[in-house]
C-alpha cells in the first residue's frame, strides 16, 4: 500500500518546494516563472504535478492571482521550513569543513546581556568548536524565525507563548528594571524623591509600546494618575542609548539591571538610585519541540544554563541598590501601594537596603507580556 509519505518522498522535488515558497497571494505564475528564471509553461506544470502529488488545488485562480487554499498554506508552511533545514545542512557542512564540529542559529533580544552571551558563545566553541550565528530582535519577531525553521533557540521572554504547543521554555533568570541617566542627571535626582509628575515631563528613550518595558512604563503612569510620557526616541539599541545620554543630560530611560550595568561601563550612562518593586517577565530559553534532540543545540543549553546561574550568583552578592522605593503605580493590592505613599513612606523612614535576593521575592511578579 502506498502511504501519503511514500508517495512525497518518491514524487516531491527541491524544484517543487522552492515553487511553493515563491508564490504570494495575489501573484501571477507569470511572475513566479520569470523569479526563478524559467518558462510560465513549465512553472504550470510543475504546479500541477504538485497538486496531484497532495490531491487537490492548493491555490485559487482569480483575477486577482492566486490565492492559497488551506491546503496550499500547509504546503507552503512546510516547504520552507524544508528548505530552510536543507539551508541550515549546508551551513553545517561548511563548518564541518572549516574544522568546526557545528553550527547553531540562535536568536536573543536586546536585553541579553552579553555577560551571558560573549562567555557561552566562548565556551561552546572551546569546549565543543561549536559556532554560532546571533540574531537580534523583539521575542515576537524570534519567534516566527524559531517556528519557521530559520532559528534553532531563542533566548527572550516566553509571556508571548501562551496557548502554543509548538515550543516549550525553561526560565533562566529574573530581571528588574533599573532608571538610568547621564551620570549629571543622575546626581541631582539621587537625593529627591520619586515623583510620578516630574518624570512624566521628562525626555524619554524608550522602546515601543509592545515590548514589556515600553508597555510597562505606559500601564505605570497611568496607575498614577499621570499622563505617560511621549518618548523622544523609540529604540531598545544600547549602542543609540549610550550615545544619545553621553550627549544629553536631560535623557532619562528604563532598562534592565543588568543591561543598565552593562551600560555604565561607558561612564557616560548610570543609574538613578531609586528602586522600583516589581519585575519584569524573566528570561526563557524557548526551543521548538524536535522528535530527535540536536546535539549541539543541546550542548549550547548546557552552557548557557551554566553562565545563568553564574551571572546571577555573582549579581545577587553585588545586589546593594541604595535609594527610595519608586512603588508599581496604583492603589491595588496585586501592584503595592500609589506612587505618593510610597515616595512619602520613603521620606519617613528610608528602606534598609535589600541583601542578596531578598528583595526579588517580596517583589510581586510583573504580569505583562512581551511582544
Amino acid at each position: 500500500m502506498v502511504t501519503a509519505s511514500s508517495r512525497l518522498l518518491s514524487r516531491l522535488k527541491l524544484r517543487h518546494l522552492t515553487l511553493l515558497t515563491r508564490i504570494a497571494p495575489g501573484d501571477s505564475l507569470t511572475r513566479v516563472a520569470e523569479s526563478m528564471g524559467v518558462s510560465q509553461p513549465a512553472a504550470t506544470k510543475s504546479l500541477a504535478e504538485i497538486e496531484d502529488l497532495f490531491g487537490g488545488p492548493l491555490f485559487v485562480r482569480t483575477a486577482r492571482g492566486l490565492h492559497p487554499t488551506p491546503l496550499g498554506e500547509l504546503a507552503q508552511v512546510r516547504a520552507r521550513h524544508m528548505l530552510q533545514d536543507i539551508d541550515h545542512w549546508a551551513i553545517e557542512m561548511d563548518a564541518l569543513r572549516g574544522g568546526h564540529s557545528a553550527h547553531l542559529h540562535v536568536g536573543a533580544i536586546p536585553f541579553i546581556s552579553a555577560r551571558i552571551l560573549v562567555p557561552t558563545v566562548e565556551r561552546l566553541y572551546a569546549r565543543h568548536r561549536i559556532t554560532v550565528r546571533l540574531e537580534r530582535a523583539t521575542t515576537d519577531q524570534l519567534l516566527q524565525s524559531l517556528r519557521a525553521h530559520v532559528l534553532d533557540c531563542v533566548i527572550g521572554r516566553a509571556s508571548v507563548m501562551v496557548g502554543t504547543d509548538d515550543l516549550h521554555h525553561e526560565v533562566l533568570y529574573p530581571q528588574r528594571p533599573a532608571l538610568i541617566a547621564n551620570p549629571r542627571l543622575a546626581r541631582r535626582m539621587a537625593g529627591r524623591q520619586p515623583d510620578w509628575r516630574e518624570l512624566a515631563g521628562m525626555n524619554w528613550i524608550l522602546p515601543t509600546p509592545a515590548t514589556p518595558i515600553g508597555n510597562m512604563v505606559s500601564e505605570l503612569f497611568t496607575r498614577a494618575g499621570v499622563r505617560p510620557p511621549s518618548p523622544r526616541m523609540q529604540t531598545y539599541s544600547m549602542d543609540v542609548i549610550a550615545a544619545l545620554m553621553r550627549n544629553d543630560d536631560s535623557l532619562v530611560s528604563i532598562v534592565p539591571e543588568d543591561i543598565a550595568d552593562d551600560l555604565a561601563l561607558g561612564g557616560h550612562v548610570t543609574r538613578i538610585p531609586w528602586r522600583f518593586d516589581w519585575s519584569l517577565p524573566p528570561i526563557s530559553l524557548i526551543r521548538r519541540r524536535r522528535d530527535v534532540a540536536l546535539e549541539a543545540e543541546e550542548r549550547f543549553v548546557e552552557i548557557l544554563r551554566s553562565v545563568c546561574r553564574e551571572t546571577v550568583a555573582d549579581a545577587s552578592d553585588q545586589d546593594i541598590r541604595p535609594g527610595p522605593p519608586l512603588a508599581h503605580a496604583g492603589g491595588d493590592a496585586a501592584h503595592g501601594p500609589a506612587p505618593r505613599a510610597a515616595a512619602a513612606t520613603a521620606h519617613r523612614a528610608p528602606a534598609k537596603r535589600p541583601r542578596g535576593n531578598a528583595a526579588a521575592r517580596r517583589r510581586p511578579p510583573h504580569s505583562l507580556e512581551d511582544s
